[in-house]
């Protein structure tokens, strides 16, 4: 009966996510205050229909119902309780069912903090939100049902992949699809701003913490999946490129032009057409994602699904939501004019920079990800676009957009002279220089990532006077610096981390240019030596796992000729999927990774692949300050928000 429970709760969802994109926006256009206050308990109905069909599914998992399709192509009896229940994630009909569940979770959450929005505009946003709801519900039961049954039932499931069978890939879904699903929200308010032919400072100050919780989650989950790629495939990098790779990275080039532009509307209610257009771009490219991954017109170790009806849908979806944003977009556009003007060198100047550089990134990556669907699709070619494009292609986008990032900050709004934010950044221009010195003494001449050191400790060091200029240093006594520092504000603060992580994630990218690679054929007793580190091979001897059996090499690993660390590469095979993945192994001390994998034996001698990373641990320690300096300027704006709302309850003579 769990089957028909989850259908039934799905079916469940869609009549009210129906509800939900019909009857508040009725109740809206005609003043109905009943009408529109249905908004908020049909989007908590939503969300409760759905959250059961997801814990319906997760029971199924965890029982092993083999009577379930999806259980028993994705799950097997001797899975580990952990993976059992992220291998309802671990699929395509389970995938979806987490996306559809944080969208609702995410419509459930503007009803219940969007109580600063007037209750038109949030019946709104709300309906727009259930328009894509009741879609992607519609989605899921015709074509994508998670609990379709198989008869006879048979014994055992065929287990999930064992290249997801991973705590990487365990969290990496469910941190992608909030910021993937969180571009719905901003979507949403920018169609809710066109219907009512209104964008103003006020809009700037709700849209905005949307954009910085969608961004920050996105932040993370690409993050994630760059970490899991290092570790598990086995390859040692961390950016390949790959379709599905870039499918994450376009919406999070247009999430952050967003949250950029918003700060414009919100202080000077200017970019107010960049702002609107982002959001529907930023959403639409999500789908985009979404339909690349489980359409099979790309080919991708990380895609879903391989099935041109299920394609066919989304890229109706896609055009249906994101046509309908723009036409109503091209409608409402020429009236929502500036109010305020801005000279071109000055922070709303730099910001519009900003987004110029960070459009023109996206255009090129997408270009260069789609290129090959559109040459095979028009001329009959088979074309391959991959990192030497993409690297030469971005990089002349990338230089102006870290000057731009670095002295942005600096400048005052409406006006300002470019010389005098140049010349607070000297202290930051003398730390890139030490920082390339130091990198050029180290790693010798190598220009790319030299530069790269040079750029990110510049950005770094740009952050920090922005703080430094923010709380008066130099100008005042060091403890009333201090003290001023203290009173910032949180989104001050936030801003200056997230950047600050720009620069951090680049040294990190920046040391893997330095890094170094050896690979040999190894008895036991031999070793293979990268600089001051040697990895002497110990033995080979076989391991066992809950559904899998290895080959685990013991490395001991000298420095200058002592006993440093112990390192056990393996190759896992997986005997219910007849599969074999690379587990490498990696120690690090967070500045630098020592890192080992295991090939085939041969002979009796191993192949042992070395690589020696410096500050490769920075690339994701950079990330997660970013997402932490999002998170910390998203508390800030939730205050400030909430605060607005009680202020003017009370003075409307409200119950505050």
């Amino acid at each position: 009966m769990i089957g028909e429970a989850g259908h039934f709760a799905l079916a469940l969802g869609f009549v009210l996510s129906l509800a939900l994109s019909v009857l508040p926006l009725w109740g809206a256009a005609r003043g109905d205050a009943a009408l529109t206050e249905a908004a908020r308990p049909l989007a908590h109905g939503a969300l409760l229909a759905v959250a059961s069909a997801f814990g319906f599914l997760v029971s199924a998992y965890v029982a092993n119902d083999t009577t379930v399709l999806s259980v028993v192509q994705n799950s097997h009896s001797l899975k580990p309780l952990l993976y059992k229940i992220t291998g309802v994630w671990g699929n395509h009909e389970g995938s979806m069912l987490l996306w559809v569940l944080i969208l609702a979770l995410c419509a459930a959450s503007v009803a219940a903090f969007g109580g600063n929005l007037p209750s038109a505009f949030r019946a709104r946003v709300l309906a727009v939100l259930g328009w894509v709801l009741a879609g992607f519900l519609a989605f899921i039961l015709l074509t994508s049902n998670p609990f379709e049954r198989v008869w006879p039932p048979p014994p055992d499931g065929q287990g999930l992949n064992p290249l997801l069978q991973d705590i990487g890939l365990a969290i990496h879904p469910p941190l992608l699809y909030v910021g993937y699903v969180g571009t719905a929200i901003t979507y949403a308010f920018a169609v809710a701003a066109l219907i009512e032919g209104r964008v103003d400072s006020a809009w700037g100050r709700w849209v905005r913490p949307w954009a910085v919780a969608s961004w920050s989650f996105l932040t993370l989950g690409i993050a994630v999946g760059s970490w899991w790629a290092y570790y598990e495939l086995g390859w040692g990098g961390f950016w390949f490129w790959d379709p599905v790779e870039n499918a994450s990275l376009l919406p999070w080039l247009a999430g952050t032009a967003l949250l950029h532009s918003a700060i414009v509307v919100e202080k000077r209610e200017a970019l107010k057409i960049w702002s609107v257009l982002l959001a529907l771009l930023a959403f639409g490219l999500s789908l985009l994602g979404t339909f690349l991954v489980r359409s099979g017109v790309l080919n991708s170790v990380h895609a879903f699904a391989n099935d041109p009806e299920r394609g066919v849908f989304i890229l109706g979806l896609l055009l249906f939501y994101v046509g309908g944003g723009f036409l109503l977009f091209a409608l409402r556009a020429p009236a929502m004019a500036p109010a305020g003007l801005f000279a071109p060198v000055s922070r709303e100047g730099a910001l519009v920079l900003n987004n110029l550089l960070m459009c023109s990134l996206a255009a090129v990556v997408f270009l260069g990800t789609l290129w090959p669907m559109f040459a095979d699709f028009l001329f009959g070619a088979t074309v391959s676009v991959g990192p030497p494009f993409f690297n030469t292609a971005t990089f002349p986008l990338v230089v102006p957009l870290f000057l731009a990032m670095a002295a942005g900050p600096l400048m005052p709004w409406k006006r300002a002279a470019l010389w005098p934010a140049i010349e607070r950044l000297w202290a930051a221009a003398l730390a890139g220089l030490a920082g390339f010195v130091v990198a050029l003494a180290i790693g010798g001449w190598n220009p790319l990532p030299l530069f790269g050191v040079a750029a990110a400790v510049w950005l770094i060091g740009a952050a920090a006077t922005d703080i430094a200029d923010r709380a008066g240093l130099g100008r005042t006594s060091l403890a009333n610096a201090w003290n001023r520092a203290k009173g910032l504000p949180r989104a001050a603060w936030g801003a200056a981390i997230a950047h600050a992580g720009v620069g951090v994630c680049l040294l990190g990218i920046s040391g893997m240019g330095f890094a170094s690679e050896r690979i040999a054929a190894l008895s036991p007793g031999q070793a293979v030596a990268i600089g001051a580190y040697e990895w002497r091979l110990e033995g080979v001897r076989d391991a066992a796992g809950p559904n899998w059996t290895s080959r685990r090499a013991t490395l001991t690993v000298l420095r200058h000729g002592q006993p440093y660390a112990v390192m056990e590469p393996e190759r896992r095979f997986f005997p219910i999927g007849r599969q074999t993945t690379t587990e490498a192994a990696i120690r690090t001390n967070l500045l630098r990774d020592l890192y080992a994998v295991m090939g085939e034996e041969e002979g009796g001698r191993a192949v042992i692949r070395v690589h020696y990373k410096p500050l490769a641990p920075l690339i994701w320690i950079g990330a997660i300050v970013m997402a932490l300096g999002g998170f910390l300027s998203l508390s800030d704006r939730r205050l400030r928000v909430a605060g607005g709302a009680r202020r003017r309850a009370a003075a409307a003579g409200a119950p505050a």
